[in-house]
């Protein structure tokens, strides 16, 4: 698989997962647009955190409008047009959802969802990064993100355990899922040249890749 050929790429994976700084890593190394979430523009997304019952749905409809008008443009990829990398899989937007709202916030949440989801491209690859719940943990509070703080680790083991089942079943694009536990994309350019390099011998739609396991 040339990396540098696909259009549209999606990382994905967890909070803390590393999916932002690998989104910038290969946007950079292939001079692609690079496409990232905004939680810094959802009103209701600090306030989630303290009180998630409340404000559940407001913040995952906002997420869904936010990706939505993101990912409209894309539709019109051109071969004149850069390639794109996100670090988000608009796919996978209901994951959240069913893990916060309650069976009617959901049942209006999933008719908006399906609506909007013809407005929206598939993508060449997906990239999913996996690492154990205490990593996952410490790296949240290492990057100290303040409304992320009064996470539980029960809340993110939930997560963790709701992509592991939702990438268990994806067959929409090609996938490589990359156990990111030991893997530094930013400080350490061997680790990345690894996986470009693993990325780039794809021969099927679901393959793995373990750091040492590069073949």
């Amino acid at each position: 698989m040339d990396l540098s050929k696909r259009r549209y790429v999606v990382v994905e994976g967890p909070i803390g997962a590393g999916k932002t700084s690998l989104a910038r890593e290969l946007a950079l190394r292939f001079q692609a647009d690079v496409l990232l979430e905004q939680p810094e523009d959802n009103p209701f997304l600090a306030r989630f955190y303290e009180d998630r019952a409340r404000y559940a749905l407001p913040a995952q409809l906002t997420f869904l409008f936010q990706r939505v008008d993101q990912l409209r443009a894309l539709t019109q990829l051109d071969l004149f047009r850069r390639p794109t990398v996100a670090d988000f899989l608009f796919d996978k937007d209901p994951l959240f959802a069913r893990l916060n709202l309650t069976d009617d916030e959901y049942a209006l949440y999933d008719k908006i969802h399906a609506h909007l989801k013809p407005q929206v491209p598939s993508p060449d690859l997906v990239v999913y990064l996996q690492a154990p719940v205490p990593v996952l943990t410490e790296r949240v509070h290492r990057r100290g993100v303040e409304y992320e703080q009064s996470m539980p680790e029960s809340y993110l083991a939930r997560v963790a355990d709701a992509y592991t089942r939702y990438f268990y079943a994806y067959d929409d694009a090609p996938l490589l899922i990359v156990n990111s536990e030991r893997l530094n994309f930013v400080d350490d350019p061997e680790h990345f040249e690894l996986l470009t390099r693993r990325i780039a011998a794809m021969r099927g739609r679901r393959e793995f890749f373990n750091l040492g396991q590069s073949a």
